[in-house]
């Protein structure tokens, strides 16, 4: 290590312990909570938590939240084997479920449906997992309230209230949050504070992230990996008889150099290009909603009103600047029939757009979205749960060359769950999902002018699940096999039929102090009836292969301590098609934890943990190229060593 780098390192530690020290002042000398022990799934924000269209869903659990709050959304999936989170950087990183690309799920934030098109070298859905007080996966045949262009599922994230934040008793409070990795030299700190009184309650949140650039496991530095993140939340709410409004605002922003294409390390041979250039993006949120708290009766409405924007602007070296805008609107009732059977009907209203501005040219699509569902909750008899529902979509979209073109279709999907024997429940789902015309990658508009946006037609999905689940004690067992059809995917003006199959398994089990959970997932896509390259499948799905991913952590009795750690691995991939240059290399990957407690301070907790500790030189699976000799993919970062502290008050 360089004398300068060296300096670096007692400079940034110096910065976070001088703030570790103003903590422990704030730190409160008498007992408060216990620390909170992670069950093994968190459910409880799922209103909808054991019905049949949620027997694939993934939660994250309580300690997966926690270990990302300073991290990012491959922290925040990591235990989940079928959710895999490729590109190393937060504004890079692409998000995947059973190998099928997010942007062909229904995304909400706070109940707002995102728009989930962005230029392809960054992510679509940055999203600060800091903020975040659940997130789920719905995979496959999802219901018809998740929203329109629900193809191959949903994928839900919802941010923390103030009754999250808030320790029992107190009007005022918050948390204080600092890391340090050395890898990078990464400073994060993060601050929420919340307040109620009387009906009315607030909550602010406050994250920045900034540091160098990161060392891969080969030793190698890699340019324009450089955290410089700022997050930020602002929460409103108000509760009376039974009433609730709430409004959020949320704001993302990540404005650095970048590799030139930002998402990978660099492409070998092609056109001359900068190493790098600058990124400048903005990912913004706002909701406004109401619903009723007392969840009977035939009356129990709620509305979400919502707009989702995207900006990427790259002023240099060329003036380039895509912005993707969704308004949504969604208005729903809940009928209780009884305590365990409902029907959820409504409509739901979307308006977006994606526009492409240069030094010369402007270029705009649009689309708007009308919807009404319905969708029933069942348990005609013991042991049986049936889930089952109709949307009917009509849409308008407007593209290049004064293009204008309306298309209507209807989805459904049925969801059956049966306990066979105690503790045995035999599952299976099926959903076909009218996908309407998709907005393009606004970067990609200015091909538009040899488009024949007629030759275009209206994609739709099929998706198919059989699974089954055993629970006896603390120990759950499960998986499914899945597939999911994608016919008249559009590329451009064009279409194609994409495919993603394969199967999940999982098992969890907890124990007095900890617990233990281990996915393996196993998929492979194709495109128009054959294997596919990473390439070809681009913003549909990825050769994912066989990914497993194992956690478990343990309570040290009384003494305050919890140690822990992960296993990542991904097995080599051959079964690569002829277009592929190829094999994609395995990997494995073990990363080790320590967090403490002092008895006399409750609500202060430490934190020390290595990631990649073996210094494995890899790219996440989900990361783009790695199956092509003319790419070198975006690896991670090699060892890593973060501390951490939090502080509640």
């Amino acid at each position: 290590m360089s004398s300068s780098e060296a300096h670096s390192h007692l400079g940034a530690l110096r910065r976070l312990w001088s703030s570790a020290a103003l903590l422990l002042l704030l730190a409160p000398p008498v007992a408060g909570q216990d620390m909170l022990l992670d069950p093994i799934i968190v459910e409880q924000e799922d209103e909808w938590s054991g019905a049949a269209d949620r027997a694939t869903t993934q939660y994250v659990s309580q300690a997966e939240l926690e270990r990302a709050r300073t991290g990012d959304l491959r922290d925040l999936f990591a235990g989940i084997a079928s959710v895999s989170v490729g590109g190393a950087l937060p504004v890079a990183q692409k998000i995947f479920v059973n190998g099928v690309d997010m942007l062909n799920l229904a995304v909400t934030l706070d109940g707002v449906a995102q728009n989930n098109r962005a230029f392809h070298h960054v992510s679509a859905n940055a999203i600060d997992p800091g903020l975040l007080k659940a997130a789920r996966a719905d995979a496959g045949a999802a219901p018809a309230d998740a929203g329109p262009n629900a193809l191959a599922g949903s994928v839900v994230f919802e941010t923390v209230d103030a009754g999250d934040i808030l320790m029992e008793g107190k009007s005022f409070g918050g948390n204080a949050r600092l890391s340090f990795g050395d890898n990078g030299n990464t400073f994060t700190r993060a601050l929420t504070l919340a307040g109620k009184q009387g009906g009315f309650e607030w909550l602010g949140y406050l994250k920045s992230a900034t540091g160098d650039d990161y060392q891969t496991g080969g030793g190698e530095t890699i340019s324009g990996t450089a955290a410089d993140l700022q997050s930020r939340l602002l929460k409103l709410g108000f509760e009376t008889e039974g009433h609730r409004f709430e409004l959020s605002a949320m704001d993302l922003t990540d404005d650095a150099l970048r590799r030139y294409r930002a998402n990978i390390g660099e492409v070998i041979g092609g056109r001359p290009v900068p190493e790098l250039r600058r990124y400048d993006t903005v990912r913004r949120n706002f909701s406004l909603s109401y619903e009723m708290t007392q969840d009977a009766g035939l009356w129990d409405p709620k509305v979400v009103l919502g707009r989702s924007q995207n900006l990427i602007d790259i002023p240099d070296p060329e003036l380039s600047e895509g912005v993707t805008t969704s308004d949504t609107l969604t208005v729903q009732n809940t009928f209780h029939l009884s305590e365990r059977d409902t029907i959820v009907a409504g409509l739901d209203y979307y308006d977006r757009s994606a526009r492409y501005n240069d030094t010369d040219e402007a270029y705009r699509e649009s689309a708007q979205n009308v919807g009404l569902f319905a969708q029933a909750r069942l348990e005609p008899m013991d042991r049986l749960k049936l889930s089952f529902g109709l949307r009917a979509d009509w849409q308008d979209f407007s593209g290049e060359k004064g293009f204008e073109g309306s298309y209507d279709g209807l989805s459904g999907n049925l969801s059956a769950s049966y306990e066979a024997i105690d503790g045995l429940t035999l599952r299976a789902g099926y959903s076909s999902v009218f996908g309407g015309l998709s907005i393009e990658d606004n970067y990609e508009f200015w091909r538009s002018g040899g488009w024949d946006y007629a030759g275009l037609e209206t994609s739709r999905a099929r998706n198919f699940t059989l699974g089954a689940d055993y629970e006896a004690g603390e120990l759950r067992l499960g998986g499914e096999v899945f597939l999911t059809e994608v016919d008249n995917a559009r590329s451009f003006d064009t279409n194609f039929d994409f495919k993603s199959r394969g199967f999940n398994i999982g098992a969890t089990y907890g124990w007095t102090g900890g617990f233990a959970r281990l996915t393996y997932s196993d998929s492979e896509v194709e495109v128009n009836g054959g294997l596919s390259d990473s390439y070809a499948a681009v913003d549909f799905g990825a050769p994912l292969g066989q990914v497993l991913a194992f956690e478990v952590q343990q309570a040290i009795g009384i003494s305050g301590w919890t140690l822990g750690g992960s296993f990542d691995m991904a097995l080599d991939y051959d079964d690569v098609p002829a277009s592929a240059e190829q094999e994609i290399d395995g990997y494995h990957v073990v990363n080790l934890f320590a967090e403490y407690v002092p008895a006399s301070l409750p609500d202060l907790r430490l934190r020390a943990e290595v990631n990649n500790l073996f210094d494995q030189d890899y790219a996440d699976r989900a990361t783009y190229g790695a199956d092509f000799a003319s790419i070198v993919p975006l690896n991670e970062p090699g060892r890593t060593l973060t501390v951490s502290l939090v502080n509640r008050f």
